[in-house]
């Protein structure tokens, strides 16, 4: 979890894979509404996200066995949404300073985020750190690190 440009699909996908788990990419499950919101640089409100967390919500619990979601999860409401579907989910926050994401987002190619959006992202998150079963990373760190830093974690007994 973590604003736009923090790499969440990157690290999704390198868990996933060593760790033998779907992945599922939370853009994949925004409406059409909300993607062309995104693409003219209109943030989304929480109205916006809430249908999107329910169905990821759903998501999770159509994978008792484990799964790896890629997800925004911004405000700490939307994170004890996703919990309360899956109970025992666990968040790796990828923290990133906000002239790197916009960098980041400003580089991609045909992605629906407007890059205009980064500023709002970061005015709507609440930071994770604290909260239990939520691993902080450093999402500048190269990804090879960062996935066996994280799948360390996840075999890890604590989860605090």
């Amino acid at each position: 979890m973590g604003v736009a440009g923090c790499g969440k699909s990157s690290l999704g996908a390198a868990v996933a894979a060593a760790e033998g788990l779907p992945l599922i990419e939370g853009d994949d499950f925004h409406s059409s509404a909300s993607r062309d919101k995104m693409s003219r640089g209109i943030p989304l409100t929480d109205d916006d996200r809430g249908q999107w967390l329910q169905v990821l919500g759903g998501q999770l619990a159509a994978h008792p066995q484990g799964v790896v979601l890629t997800c925004s999860a911004l405000k700490r409401a939307y994170r004890e949404r996703l919990r309360a579907a899956a109970p025992g989910l666990r968040f790796v926050f990828l923290e990133i300073d906000r002239a790197a994401a916009q960098e980041r987002v400003a580089s991609r190619g045909s992605h629906f985020f407007s890059a205009s959006l980064v500023d709002s992202q970061f005015a709507t998150l609440e930071s994770p750190v604290g909260e239990a079963g939520v691993l902080r990373v450093d999402a500048l760190a190269p990804l090879e690190g960062l996935q066996r830093e994280v799948g360390a974690w996840l075999h890890r007994k604590e989860t605090a």
